[in-house]
This record gives structure tokens, C-alpha cells and sequence, in this order.
């Protein structure tokens, strides 16, 4: 399978009149298509920092990032926000929902700013909307939806325009245990569709979901585990 995401000595520096943070030191790895990587690492470690280059929501300060064959590491800000909307499903921590605003029309955003036109975006946002299972849930608003359910809506959003990669942040970070496990269920089931899913996270149980786990600690890659088999990195 071909690597879908190539990290090739991405650096991020943070710099201030005063001060240099750097954020992520030389830091490189493939994700191959239909993986499901966990990034853990505790506060600072620069998992959120890795995320937003991942994301094309920032740039390296050095390196390369290719996304699906494409190289945004110099790209302009139209640039990343295009490839950003043609490549990348985004799930937050904070769900990210219109309030007041029914969970049919909230999945279906996304295909308003893309065109497509009303009829298919009613059908594909109740596709994905039974797929995450809130057949019931169509007309309920944010506010009428549990912390759980909420989330589900965001994944439902996040699948309409069948993005090359699913990028969770902290996903469960907001909602009870058994709620957690349940979203966890979902990503599961979608990457055993062949979904590539990268999840941001620092809680253990909620990485062990994923078939793969990088962990990173001071801007650096620390280990990469995956299924069950360990890949110390040399610092």
C-alpha cells in the first residue's frame, strides 16, 4: 500500500523577539493508506503542533510534507485551504457544530461551500448521518444532542466530500467513557472500510483503538508502535 502521508525531517520553530521554542525537531514517517495511527504524547510533547502541519493548518519551519502526492510544504494559504477541503475530514475535541442548527443541515455544510447541489447533499448527510447512527437524530439541534451524539454529527460532517484522510483531534476528549468507546467502535468501522484515520490523543485506552501508535515527547518521535511491535526511535 502506498503512503498516503510522508513526513520527511519536518521541523517547527516558534520564534519571539526573545525566544526560540522549538516545537518539532527533525521529525519523519510515512502513513501508509487505510492505516489508523494514533500520535500520543503528553502536553508540549508537539503531537498539536504535528497535527496542524498534518492538517494543513501550518507549515513546517523545515522539511517536506507530502499529502497524497503533493508536497504543501511551501504552499500559500489558498493553496492549504483548498487542499484542506479536497483532502482532509476533520473531527475536534470541541465538535465544532452551528448551534441551534439541526444535525441534517450541520453535515451537510460542507457540500454547500462545495456546490454540489441540494438534493445530493440531503442524500449523502442522511447516508452518513445512519452511518454513525443518528438515523433518529436528523432534525435535532446541537443543543438537543448529547456530548456523544454531537461528536457523531461532526464524523457524519467530516465523511461528505469522502476525504483521502480522517484527522481527529483529542475526539473524545469532551464526552463520558462509554460514550468514548462508542466513537472509538465508529473509527474503527470506518477504517476497516478503508478510511485512513490519524487521531491525536494523550490518553493510553483511546490509542490502543488504533492499529498503530506514534508516540512523541519534546518535538521528537520517541516510538512507533505498531500492532503490538515496537520501534524504539535513537534520540
Amino acid at each position: 500500500m502506498s503512503a498516503i502521508i510522508q513526513a520527511k525531517n519536518l521541523s517547527k520553530i516558534y520564534k519571539t523577539d526573545e525566544l526560540e521554542t522549538v516545537a518539532l525537531n527533525d521529525v519523519s514517517f510515512d502513513i501508509k493508506k487505510g492505516e489508523f495511527v494514533a500520535i500520543m504524547g503528553p502536553s508540549g510533547s508537539g503531537k498539536s503542533t504535528l497535527m496542524h502541519i498534518l492538517g494543513a493548518l501550518d507549515l513546517p519551519t523545515n522539511g517536506d510534507y507530502i499529502l497524497d502526492g503533493e508536497n504543501v510544504g511551501e504552499y500559500s494559504d489558498d493553496q492549504l485551504a483548498d487542499i484542506r477541503n479536497r483532502k482532509i475530514g476533520f473531527v475536534f475535541q470541541s465538535y465544532n457544530l452551528l448551534p441551534r442548527t439541526s444535525a441534517l443541515k450541520n453535515v451537510m455544510l460542507p457540500m454547500v461551500y462545495a456546490a454540489i447541489p441540494k438534493e445530493e447533499r440531503i442524500t449523502r448527510a442522511k447516508k452518513y448521518l445512519e452511518m454513525v447512527g443518528l438515523t433518529d437524530r436528523l432534525e435535532h439541534t446541537s443543543n438537543q444532542l448529547s456530548g456523544g451524539q454531537q461528536q457523531r454529527v461532526a464524523i457524519a460532517r467530516a465523511l461528505v466530500l469522502s476525504p483521502s484522510i480522517i484527522l481527529a483531534d483529542e475526539p473524545t476528549g469532551n464526552i463520558a467513557s462509554v460514550q468514548a468507546e462508542e466513537i472509538m467502535l465508529i473509527f474503527q468501522k470506518l477504517n476497516d472500510q478503508g478510511n485512513t484515520i490519524i487521531m491525536i490523543t494523550h490518553e493510553a485506552d483511546i490509542a490502543r483503538h488504533a492499529k498503530r501508535i506514534i508516540h512523541v515527547r519534546d518535538g521528537k518521535i520517541i516510538e512507533d508502535e505498531k500492532n503490538g511491535h515496537q520501534k524504539k526511535i535513537r534520540k
